[in-house]
């Protein structure tokens, strides 16, 4: 059942990216690029407080424990969503995400034939 089920949470994931692309690429438009994308993670960041609030299990305090290499995740998330801002009302969904998804391609195969960032070694092959 799980191999079914989060390939599906994966596509529906996407979906809700190339969704939140063109709302934030139209909120660009009327704000700014940099203020949309503060406005996106201020608004993110409530939700997410607020679903840790009442569904986490975690332990927030163990963030200061962590090799800071592990915290530039939420500067890249705010590269990404810059990016999407700027580039979706000039390049459409579609351009912007084929783009991005290559680049993810690209980057992930890399990332997965040498281990990089204490991931697991996939050796890229036929």
């Amino acid at each position: 059942m799980e191999k079914l089920l989060l390939p599906l949470i994966a596509v529906i994931a996407g979906a809700a990216l190339a969704i939140q692309g063109q709302i934030n690429g139209e909120l660009g438009k009327k704000v700014g690029v940099i203020e949309a994308s503060f406005i996106s993670f201020s608004i993110g960041s409530i939700a997410l407080f607020l679903i840790v609030l009442f569904f986490g299990k975690g332990d927030l305090l163990a963030a200061i424990t962590v090799p800071k290499w592990q915290l530039n995740g939420a500067f890249l998330g705010a590269i990404y969503v810059i990016t999407t801002i700027l580039v979706i009302p000039k390049l459409g969904v579609v351009g912007t995400f084929m783009a991005i998804i290559t680049g993810q391609i690209v980057l992930g195969a890399v990332i997965d034939h040498f281990g990089l960032f204490n991931g697991h070694q996939i050796p890229i092959d036929v």
